[in-house]
Formats: C-alpha cells, sequence, structure tokens
C-alpha cells in the first residue's frame, strides 16, 4: 500500500469515526448489546431497570477501579472504555502533525458531532455550540445576555457556585440586579416552586435563571411550568442542565427555555472537559460571544466557538459517548438510575439517626441523594465513608444544605450500595466515637 493510500484511509477513519459502521462500540459492543436486549425486549423499561443480568453487560465497559465504590457521578462520570479509547486514539492522529490533523481532519468532524448532539437533545443543529463543561457554556450567557443597568435577573440561593459568583460579577460591573430566592428541599409541590419565582418577579426582571437539577441533592425543578409562567411576563429563561443532560429523558424543547447549558461528562459519560450550548435560534444574534468574534452580532451558533485552539481529541470523542447511550436508551438509563437511588436509600430512610435530603418521588429525583446522619458534619460522614468502607461520596456544606451526596451510575452494582447501606447502618449506630 502505497503512503498517500494509508493517508487517504487513516483520514477516511478519522471523519467517519463515531458515526460509522466501524464505531468503536459497534466494534466492541453492538452484537453483545443486541443479545442482552433481545432477552428483555418483553419488559417495560421500569421492570429492565431491575434486571441485573442485562446491566452487568453494560458494568462491564467501565474501568472504574475496584478498589473505590465511587459515589460520587455528580461532579464527573466515568467514561467507558470506548470513550478512552477514541481520545486515544484522535490524540495520537493530533500529534503525528497538530496543525494538519487537528485542524484540517479533526476539525471536520465538528459538524457531525453537532448533528448528533442536536438529534439527542431535540434541537436544531444550528441551535447547538460544543464547548468544554457547563460553566463556559453558562457563562457565556451569563455574560452574553443583553442586560442593562438595573435589569434584574432571579436565581436561588441552591444554584451552582459558579453561576452564582457570574451574576454577582455582572452586578458590579454593569449595574443589573441579581435577586435569590432560597429553598428548602425536599419539595414536591410544582406550585409552590412556581410561586416563589413568581413572587419576585417585578417589572424589571428580564431573566430567570434555573437549575433543572439542583446538584446538591437532586431536587427535579418543574422548569416548564416555571418557563411558561416566566414568558407570560415577558421574561427570559436560562436553565443549568449540567445534572439532567444524558440522566434524565427529554428534550430540551421540552423544557419552553430560551438558554441551556450542560456538562457532557457528567450523566452521558462523554470525555472529561466537555459541554454543550443550546440557545434558540432567533436569539443566537442577540448573545455577545464571550471571546473573540469578530461579528458579535451574527445569528451564527459557531460564533461561541472561537476558543483559539482546544482539545479535538476531547471534543470528537464524544460521538462515541453518545453511541454508548443511545446504545443503552434514554428511558432505560434513567429508569436504571433512579432504581439504583431508591435501592439504597429506601433502605436507610429509617435507621435512626439517618435523614434524607431528597425525595424519593419519581417526579422530584432521579440520580442524586442527600444523607445526613445526627451528630456528625458531612465531612465527617464523607471521611467516615472512605477511610473504612472506601465509599467515595462529597460532603455538601452550602447555605442551608448540610450532607453527604451519594449519586450512583449505570457501572454501579447492587453489590456496592449493599455495602453502601451497611457502612450507614453501621456509622449511624456508632456515631462520631
Amino acid at each position: 500500500m502505497t503512503n498517500d493510500r494509508r493517508v487517504f484511509l487513516k483520514q477516511a477513519a478519522a471523519l467517519a469515526g463515531a458515526f460509522s459502521v466501524n464505531s468503536l462500540f459497534n466494534q466492541a459492543h453492538a452484537a453483545d448489546w443486541k443479545q442482552a436486549s433481545q432477552k428483555v425486549k418483553h419488559l417495560s423499561d421500569a421492570q429492565i431497570a431491575e434486571d441485573e443480568d442485562f446491566w452487568r453487560v453494560i458494568q462491564q465497559s467501565y474501568t472504574v477501579n475496584p478498589n473505590i465504590i465511587n459515589l460520587n457521578n455528580g461532579g464527573v462520570s466515568p467514561s467507558p472504555l470506548v470513550v478512552q479509547q477514541a481520545v486515544e486514539r484522535y490524540n495520537q492522529l493530533s500529534n503525528e502533525g497538530p496543525s494538519y490533523y487537528m485542524w484540517r481532519i479533526l476539525d471536520q468532524g465538528r459538524e457531525p458531532l453537532r448533528e448528533k448532539l442536536a438529534e439527542l437533545a431535540g434541537t436544531l443543529p444550528d441551535e447547538i455550540a460544543i464547548n468544554r463543561n457547563s460553566t463556559e457554556a453558562l457563562n457565556t450567557m451569563i455574560y452574553g445576555v443583553d442586560l442593562k443597568a438595573g435589569d434584574e435577573v432571579i436565581g436561588t440561593k441552591q444554584d451552582y457556585p459558579h453561576m452564582i459568583q457570574a451574576y454577582r460579577k455582572r452586578a458590579i460591573r454593569d449595574g443589573i440586579v441579581y435577586k435569590q430566592i432560597s429553598f428548602d428541599f425536599p419539595i414536591e409541590d410544582d406550585a409552590e416552586i412556581v410561586k416563589a419565582y413568581e413572587d419576585a418577579i417585578t417589572p424589571k426582571t428580564k431573566l430567570i435563571h434555573i437549575t433543572h437539577m439542583i446538584n446538591w441533592v437532586g431536587q427535579i425543578m418543574p422548569v416548564q411550568k416555571i418557563s411558561d409562567m416566566a414568558h407570560a411576563k415577558g421574561i427570559e429563561v436560562l436553565v443549568d442542565g449540567a445534572h439532567s443532560f444524558g440522566l434524565l429523558d427529554f428534550k430540551i424543547p421540552d423544557l419552553h427555555c430560551d438558554y441551556f447549558g450542560t456538562s457532557l461528562h457528567k450523566f452521558l459519560s462523554a470525555p472529561i472537559g466537555s459541554g454543550m450550548l443550546w440557545i434558540k435560534k432567533e436569539k443566537i444574534e442577540n448573545v455577545w460571544p464571550m471571546v473573540c468574534g469578530d461579528k458579535p452580532h451574527d445569528g451564527d451558533i459557531r460564533k461561541f466557538e472561537d476558543l483559539g485552539t482546544r482539545s479535538f481529541p476531547i471534543e470528537q470523542g464524544i460521538g462515541e459517548a453518545i453511541n454508548f447511550h443511545e446504545g443503552i436508551g434514554s428511558k432505560r438509563k434513567e429508569e436504571r438510575i433512579r432504581f439504583l437511588k431508591n435501592y439504597w436509600a429506601s433502605k436507610v430512610q429509617h435507621i435512626p439517626k439517618v435523614k434524607l435530603h431528597t425525595s424519593l418521588n419519581a417526579k422530584y429525583s432521579c440520580a442524586i441523594c442527600g444523607i445526613s446522619i445526627d451528630g456528625m458534619t458531612p465531612g465527617e460522614l464523607d471521611n467516615a465513608l472512605f477511610e473504612k468502607y472506601k465509599i467515595h461520596t462529597v460532603g455538601i456544606v452550602w447555605e442551608n444544605i448540610n450532607c453527604v451526596r451519594v449519586t450512583p451510575h449505570v457501572y454501579t452494582s447492587l453489590n456496592d450500595l449493599d455495602k453502601l447501606v451497611i457502612a450507614i447502618g453501621e456509622i449511624a449506630a456508632k456515631g462520631k466515637s
């Protein structure tokens, strides 16, 4: 084979990538997963969620450390092996000649990726910008929405700190008014939540910021109802979907919002350092890009991707994560992860001194659940779980929330959760002493 022919084939393979019949996912999993799906095709998604034989096939696709029980997937989820391999493949290709393979080969793969993300999100491709995480996506909006001095933004004290800090900076810089309401979660009443936002609105309110799934305790917010209320008053809505996208079975237009940002390295299990911004098409031209951009009022969503050199391997690895996600099925995945959360939480909720900070109602929670033990700080409980049981969680101390956040994923086994239940029981019985 001539050298030119080798180069041509390498380029063709790189461009086809995740969305070809030769994708790494198809090579590694298609046959086994098809066989596993055939065995449960007579079951509902909720029933499949409890079928351990089916999920054991999925679990084998990850490379998680068996010496640590990782239950902090709300922070960053591990990527399955095929996603890791995709990133390594593209990284090796890039380093054979960075400026050539990155800009002339891999860069051409962004549009097919944009189309697949749009399909997953239920939007137009020209409404999707690919970036690095929720913070970048949402800060682009927070600093880019055309607000003037005196205009009001409503958020909550339970939103993510990076967003709160950005609004406060904009208040200092531009004189906008940033107002925060506060909730005592869990709440199982949509009307109560919607009314709290509505009561904070004044004639100067221009934007409402909603965290779709509260990252601290996993409360699912009634975004569509809040959006409809806000739009009836001429107010736009920005949604932080960091923990909902790739977990809950929904399409972005279902939320009735105007702007949406998410991280893809959480429940979608895309490469670490990947994210996505969605802007309703007719609103793109009104949002300022945060960096570069010779046409800041252009209606092309790509103006938000003008970052210069970035990680093309990470970006292109997203495609295999989409394959992996779709191979499972959105609803099936949501039901499984909710089942895992309810499995352990329902077993510990009646243990003396144990308190749950998250609803077990399917409408109001899915993966994340907060837990505390009387007499222990979140840090003490987090340390106790890891030091003796090697269970990795995260202690939360934020505003009126004090708990340990526990978050399983599809690779989490019931055996691991049984160990968590035993650990919580023993720690609660022993206390700090």
